[in-house]
C-alpha cells in the first residue's frame, strides 16, 4: 500500500511517498510547476511508477481553520488530480509543516540554498508522515 504526499506551493509541489507497509514516508521530488496539465501529468506518472492507491495533499489553512484563496487553489487541483488518476485523495491539514520543515534542517545545520531546494519536499514528507501516523493510531 503506497500512499502519496503532496505539498503544493505555487511554484513548487513537494513529493513524498510512503513505504509499501504504509508506515514511513520519504521525500522523493519537488516538482518545478510550469501549467497545470503538466504538473497533473508528472502526479500521474509517480503514481503509476510507485503502484499509488492513495495520495494526500497538504490543505493550507489560515490559524483560525478557515480555508483562504490558496486553500481553494489546492481544492481545486485536487480534484483534477483525482479526475486523472481516479485515487481517492486525502487532504491534510499542513499548518505549520512548513515551519516544521525549516526547523528540522536548521537543526540539521543546512545552507540556507540547500534548504532552499527541499523545504517542499521535507514539508510533503511531514504531511504524510502526519497522515500515516493517524491512520496506525486508528487502526
Amino acid at each position: 500500500m503506497r500512499i502519496l504526499g503532496l505539498d503544493v506551493g505555487s511554484k513548487t509541489i513537494g513529493v513524498a511517498i510512503s513505504d509499501p507497509l504504509g508506515w514511513t514516508a520519504q521525500g522523493i521530488d519537488t516538482i518545478r510547476r510550469k501549467n497545470k496539465e503538466q504538473d497533473i501529468e508528472l502526479v500521474h506518472k509517480i503514481c503509476k511508477d510507485y503502484g499509488v492507491e492513495t495520495i494526500v495533499i497538504g490543505l493550507p489553512k489560515n490559524m483560525n481553520g478557515t480555508i483562504g484563496e490558496s486553500g481553494e487553489r489546492v481544492l481545486a487541483l485536487a480534484e483534477l488530480i483525482k479526475e486523472k488518476t481516479n485515487l481517492p485523495i486525502e487532504m491534510w491539514d499542513e499548518r505549520l509543516t512548513t515551519v516544521a520543515a525549516h526547523r528540522a534542517m536548521l537543526e540539521a545545520d543546512l545552507s540556507r540554498g540547500k534548504r532552499k531546494k527541499i523545504v517542499d519536499k521535507v514539508a510533503a514528507t511531514y504531511i504524510l508522515q502526519g497522515y500515516l501516523d493517524k491512520l496506525r493510531l486508528s487502526k
